[in-house]
């Protein structure tokens, strides 16, 4: 990790004496490091499974179940290596035979319109890789998630999410492609400032929206009706001052037996989606305790601090990428004659891979305090009892790995290890 973040730095300190062959040498250790480290890490994560049941989980699991939860993640962690190595074959190969140039070269040939030839290129790229991606994801969905019972997608929707993946996918490509294209054009010089600001904008009511544009594309959002479980939910928000009065049930059992939830927007439209495979297999009060955790996050600023972070992240990306349209070098490394923007996209992808790791790992760090932080607000203004009950439940409906290794969680987990979570809650809090 930080081999690959040094030579990024020395490549953007020396851009200007580096020769086209050091910068194209210096990309394919970049993609040959993140491979290693994310081979070793699965290894690693892999090889800790504990065969042990722990004590809090003896209730729920017996031998049998428990072996089946190691099944399924080592099936899970076979199909992933062989995509991630597919992956990686490919990109060494664009790199090493100059697929980019040679890929940037057809676009441009096709239109004179820059925005045009980016947005091709980006496409045909696009396309090759969803092509690539159906065998997968169809023996994901229609092999191991139907060996292990999770199961429920029919071939009918599978396509049809496929299709309508493709469809959104491309839409925003062209849109964000030609916003940027445009935003590049219009201002000769510093134009990072004002591609942060479209981005940030666009990231900002994206999320604020999601729940409106994009969810029900796939899915159908009823609201959930009159009884316990609503009263409960509003009797819960009024106590703690959180206005709530967009709550969704999702028909996720369409597509699969796992229960989930999620909460998107702001302000006014603020909206909670359960799924109705969580709301059948939890109690009221466990579902309570869930929403609780997540009005935890909000009560602690932990989405406002999230999204300036991710704001800023977005201003450093835009900033040291117009650096990197600036030098024709970069360019001729990936077999372009001149600098463009989808080559210069490529380019810096490679390059801010590390500082893109590193970022993640201290943010997934902050995540990780967030949980427990919404963990203990949970806990403190309802019921510490009914959220450990529901981690438990969802943690073995979805066969999770309950001994990650130190290291794949430090670098991957957003959320800290269940366990961990159940001894925190499980502590006396103090006064």
């Amino acid at each position: 990790m930080k081999i690959s973040l040094i030579l990024t730095i020395f490549v953007f300190l020396n851009l200007c004496v580096l020769s086209s062959e050091i910068i194209l040498n210096i990309f394919i250790v970049l993609v040959i490091f993140n491979f290693l480290f994310t081979t070793v890490l699965e290894y690693l994560n892999d090889k800790n499974w504990n065969d042990n049941i722990p004590d809090d989980f003896k209730d729920f699991y017996d031998a049998k179940s428990y072996l089946k939860a190691k099944n399924y993640k080592i099936s899970r962690g076979k199909l992933s290596s062989v995509s991630s190595s597919v992956s990686f074959v490919f990109t060494i190969a664009m790199l090493y035979f100059f697929g980019f140039g040679f890929l940037s070269d057809i676009a441009t040939s096709f239109s004179d319109s820059v925005i045009l030839q980016s947005s091709l290129f980006f496409m045909i790229l696009y396309l090759f890789n969803f092509v690539i991606g159906i065998p997968f994801s169809y023996y994901s969905t229609f092999v191991i998630e139907e060996k292990f019972g999770f199961n429920k997608t029919n071939l009918k929707t599978f396509i049809s999410d496929k299709i309508k993946g493709l469809f959104i996918s491309s839409a925003l490509i062209v849109g964000l492609t030609s916003l940027a294209i445009f935003i590049i054009e219009s201002f000769s010089s510093g134009y990072w400032l004002w591609l942060w600001l479209g981005l940030s904008s666009l990231m900002i009511f994206l999320n604020m929206f999601y729940a409106d544009l994009i969810v029900p594309i796939f899915n159908k959002l009823t609201p959930l009706e009159d009884g316990e479980l609503r009263k409960k939910i509003e009797a819960y928000s009024n106590k703690v001052g959180y206005s709530l009065k967009n709550i969704f049930v999702i028909d996720g059992s369409k597509r699969s037996s796992k229960a989930n939830a999620f909460f998107s927007g702001l302000g006014p439209r603020k909206t909670i989606a359960l799924y109705d495979t969580l709301i059948k297999k939890h109690s009221d009060e466990e579902l309570v305790s869930v929403l609780a955790h997540e009005v935890g996050h909000f009560k602690k600023k932990h989405i406002l601090l999230s999204m300036i972070i991710t704001i800023c992240q977005l201003g450093v990306m835009c900033y040291l990428f117009e650096i990197c349209m600036s030098f024709e070098m970069i360019a001729n490394s990936l077999g372009s004659s001149a600098m463009n923007f989808h080559i210069g996209i490529i380019a810096f992808s490679f390059l801010y891979s590390p500082i893109g790791l590193i970022i993640g790992i201290l943010m997934n760090i902050l995540s990780r305090k967030n949980e427990f932080e919404a963990d203990e607000y949970a806990k403190l203004t309802y019921d510490g009892n009914a959220l450990s009950q529901a981690l438990k439940k969802l943690s073995v409906d979805s066969l999770s790995n309950l001994y990650p290794h130190p290291l794949y969680v430090f670098v991957h987990y957003s959320h800290p290890p269940l366990i961990k979570r159940l001894n925190a809650l499980n502590k006396k809090t103090s006064h």
